[in-house]
C-alpha cells in the first residue's frame, strides 16, 4: 500500500484515511488483535451531533448488539483502551439487547475522537460478517420458470454426455433473481433502514427513469463467468430492456452507487452485471450454496471449496440464444440469504414497488 495514499473507508457517508495494518485477518483472541484494529486515523470529525450536557459532552452509537462484544474487547480491554485515550466514559448495552452506545466525555473532542474509533471498529467487523441479504430482482415468472425446465431438459437431453454436466447444477427455477449487490445487516432497525434508502431512491431517481410502471424486460441468451468454455463454473442468462434503452442498467447502476457511498455495499465494481444464474458447480454438492459469497467464515477467513467445472462448449454452442422469458421488473427487493417463502423464492424483508 503506498502510505502516501491510504485506503479509504466509508462509514455514514463519510470518509476515514486506514493507515497500513497487517491484513492476514487474525483471530479475536489472538493477542494484539484488538490493538491492531485501533491503527486507524482518528482525527476529529465535524459531522457527528455531539451534544453538550451541564457536565460535558455526549454523543450516541446505533449498533447491532452482535458488535457489542467487538467494541468491548477481550477482558474490555478495547473499551478501556478507547476511554482512556480519549478520555471518555462509554457505556455499551448488554449483549443481546438492542439500543444505543452512550458517549460522555469533558471535551468535545474526545468525544467525537472516541466516536470515529468506534465507528471504524463497528466497519472493521462488519466486513467480516457473511452477507446476509442482497438487493434483487425476483426473475420467477411463471413463463421464465417454465422456459427454464424446458432449457433444462435440453441441455439434459443433447449435452449429458459432456463431461461434469448433469441435473445437480442447475438453478432451482423458483429462485431465479438478478443480483443488484449483497449487504450485512445485523439487525430489524438496519433491515428498516434499508427499507428508507430504497425509498429515497425511489423518489429522487427511480420514478424518472421507470416513469413509475414496471421496467419491460427480457431473459434471453446464455454466457460463461470465467474464459474458458470447457471448465465452466458459472452459466447465466443475460436480462436487458426489451425497447433496446439502457433504463434497467442506469437503475441498478444507480441504487448500486447509493449504497456504495452509504458504505453499505463494497466498491467491488462500478456496474452491475445484468445476468440470472443458471448453472453453477457449487450447487453439485450443495443445492442450497449461493455463488461466491458464502465462501468465507464470519471472521472473514476464506474457505476453499473443491468446485468440479462442466465442458459448457456444446452447450454455448446450441443455446447461445436460448429465450427464457418476457419479464415486468417492479420491484426490487431485500431478499434474505439461506431462507425461502411460500412460493420457494428467497424470502424478502422489505421492497420498493415501481407503480
Amino acid at each position: 500500500m503506498d502510505v502516501l495514499r491510504p485506503q479509504l473507508i466509508t462509514i455514514d457517508g463519510r470518509n476515514y484515511r486506514k493507515n497500513p495494518i497487517q491484513e492476514n485477518y487474525p483471530h479475536e483472541d489472538d493477542e494484539g488483535f484488538y490493538q491492531d484494529s485501533m491503527e486507524y486515523s482518528d482525527e476529529p470529525c465535524d459531522a457527528y451531533e455531539v451534544e453538550q450536557t451541564p457536565q460535558g459532552f455526549r454523543t450516541t452509537v446505533n449498533a447491532p448488539s452482535l458488535l457489542y462484544k467487538h467494541i468491548v474487547g477481550k477482558r474490555g480491554d478495547t473499551k478501556k483502551k478507547i476511554e482512556m485515550e480519549t478520555k471518555t466514559s462509554i457505556s455499551i448495552p448488554k449483549p443481546g439487547q438492542e439500543g444505543e452506545i452512550v458517549i460522555t466525555g469533558q471535551h468535545r473532542n474526545g468525544v467525537i475522537s472516541a466516536r470515529t474509533r468506534i465507528d471504524v471498529l463497528m466497519d472493521t467487523f462488519r466486513r467480516k460478517q457473511p452477507f446476509t441479504h442482497f438487493l434483487s430482482f425476483f426473475l420467477n415468472e411463471v413463463e421464465v420458470q417454465e422456459r427454464f425446465v424446458k432449457f433444462q431438459e435440453e441441455v439434459l437431453e443433447k449435452c449429458s454426455m459432456d463431461r461434469g454436466v448433469d441435473s445437480s447444477i442447475f438453478q432451482n427455477p423458483k429462485k431465479l433473481h438478478l443480483t443488484i449487490g449483497m449487504l450485512v445487516l445485523l439487525s430489524e432497525q438496519e433491515i428498516q433502514q434499508t427499507c428508507e434508502i430504497l425509498q429515497r431512491c425511489k423518489e429522487e431517481f427511480i420514478n424518472d427513469i421507470s416513469g413509475g410502471k414496471p421496467l419491460e424486460a427480457e431473459m434471453a441468451g446464455i454466457e460463461y463467468m470465467n474464459d474458458d468454455p470447457g471448465m465452466v463454473d458459472v452459466l447465466y442468462a443475460k436480462v436487458h430492456m426489451k425497447d433496446g434503452s439502457n433504463r434497467l442498467q442506469e437503475l441498478v447502476d444507480r441504487v448500486l452507487e447509493r449504497f456504495q457511498a452509504l458504505g453499505l455495499i463494497v466498491k467491488d465494481w462500478n456496474s452491475v452485471k445484468l445476468h440470472a444464474t443458471v448453472m453453477n458447480t457449487l450447487f453439485r454438492k450443495d443445492p442450497n450454496a449461493e455463488g461466491r459469497y458464502n465462501l468465507y467464515t464470519a471472521d472473514g477467513k476464506y474457505i476453499f471449496k473443491e468446485r468440479e467445472s462442466f465442458d459448457g462448449r456444446n452447450i454455448l454452442k446450441k443455446f447461445e440464444n436460448f429465450y427464457f422469458g418476457s419479464l415486468k421488473l417492479n420491484s426490487i427487493h431485500i431478499s434474505q440469504r439461506f431462507t425461502v417463502d411460500s412460493f420457494g423464492n428467497y424470502a424478502s424483508c422489505g421492497q420498493v414497488d415501481f407503480s
